[in-house]
């Protein structure tokens, strides 16, 4: 029996306190380093025992767990042994977050968004969620829906990687579902950032699938006015400008702030870009006067990289469509100017 096989025996429910209470903290202390990990992830039931821990009656020992779970989680190199059949973290993480009395429920999304980064990890996960994915995202949506104070945040990171999947993609932007809706109320939502910047994420894979831009540009989603009131300031327009933008943006309050984190700025435009695909979004955007409200940002943005895609953006909106030449921007066989930035782009984490 190797040490890590010995440890591993005392990470149960049945373990006297003190005895399982030490073995955790060496174990958590493994988990620290790439070297502990590495260590840890050739033997399975390590994975296992500290997921039966995570349900402990001592809450020290529970948090310690999953810490521990967290810190092996983000370590990419190990992913691949956390999501395998016989391990049950991912079935395991699914059912905390589900329970509604679980102390653990936002470690959990936060073992799961760190399993979904990278593709195979996303696979894996999204097979274990698809049957319910409903389910999730109406958990996700109630925002008391845990009674011991998890917010759940997470979920919304989980949810966006996940969508680097063309099925996940597909069940949020059909229209026989209410999903996108229902998620798209959070993409102005002050109290988390993970939230916020994880609906968005999403948001801005969705709008890579160019047959749904009507759908989606339509008033069942209405999702031009989500994406621009996050980057609109207090300015006041002329009454002729304000007519033509949507509603929500019309005479906006002198305290009205931008969004603050240079990252989600930067997704909004690229989500608006990706909406600039065809010449029918392109003529809609134009029509809802998006330009003023970029004008406007433009004069107060200060970060390079979202300068670069703010430039991009409203280059494509100024021009006439005889300069553009084409429908659909990504139908180009050889990429040039504007187009070229289209072909290049995929859904992204």
């Amino acid at each position: 029996m190797t040490e890590i096989e010995e440890l591993s025996q005392f990470l149960t429910l049945e373990t006297r306190l003190d005895v399982k209470a030490l073995a955790l903290q060496q174990t958590l202390g493994l988990t620290g380093t790439a070297e502990g990990r590495q260590l840890l992830i050739k033997t399975n039931s390590v994975f296992k025992n500290l997921c039966q821990l995570l349900n402990d009656s001592q809450k020290s020992v529970a948090t310690d767990a999953s810490l521990a779970l967290i810190n092996l989680s983000a370590d990419e190199e190990i992913i691949e042994s956390l999501v395998t059949e016989g391990t049950d973290v991912i079935e395991n993480m699914l059912k905390i977050i589900t329970n509604p009395e679980h102390d653990l429920a936002d470690p959990a999304c936060m073992v799961l968004s760190n399993l979904t980064r990278k593709k195979n990890g996303s696979e894996q996960v999204f097979k274990r969620m698809a049957e319910n994915l409903d389910r999730y995202i109406d958990i996700f949506c109630q925002e008391k829906y845990n009674k011991k104070g998890a917010r759940l945040h997470y979920l919304a990171a989980v949810f966006s990687n996940l969508s680097q999947i063309p099925a996940m993609r597909e069940h949020i932007v059909n229209p026989s579902r209410s999903c996108l809706q229902r998620l798209v109320s959070f993409t102005d939502y002050k109290d988390s950032i993970v939230r916020r910047g994880g609906v968005l994420g999403l948001i801005k894979n969705c709008c890579f699938e160019t047959e749904h831009h009507p759908w989606l540009l339509s008033k069942a989603v209405d999702l031009l006015p989500k994406l621009l009131l996050p980057l609109a300031g207090p300015e006041e327009f002329d009454e002729e400008d304000n007519d033509k933008l949507p509603i929500d943006l019309q005479y906006l309050s002198e305290d009205k702030t931008r969004e603050q984190d240079p990252d989600i700025r930067k997704m909004l435009l690229e989500a608006l870009t990706q909406l600039c695909a065809t010449k029918s979004g392109r003529e809609y955007l134009r029509a809802k006067n998006t330009y003023v409200i970029l004008r406007e940002l433009h004069k107060w943005e200060k970060d390079a990289n979202v300068l670069a895609v703010l430039e991009h953006l409203v280059n494509i909106i100024i021009r006439y469509e005889h300069e553009i030449g084409h429908d659909n921007l990504k139908d180009v066989e050889v990429p040039e100017d504007i187009a070229e930035k289209f072909n290049t782009l995929e859904p992204t984490l």
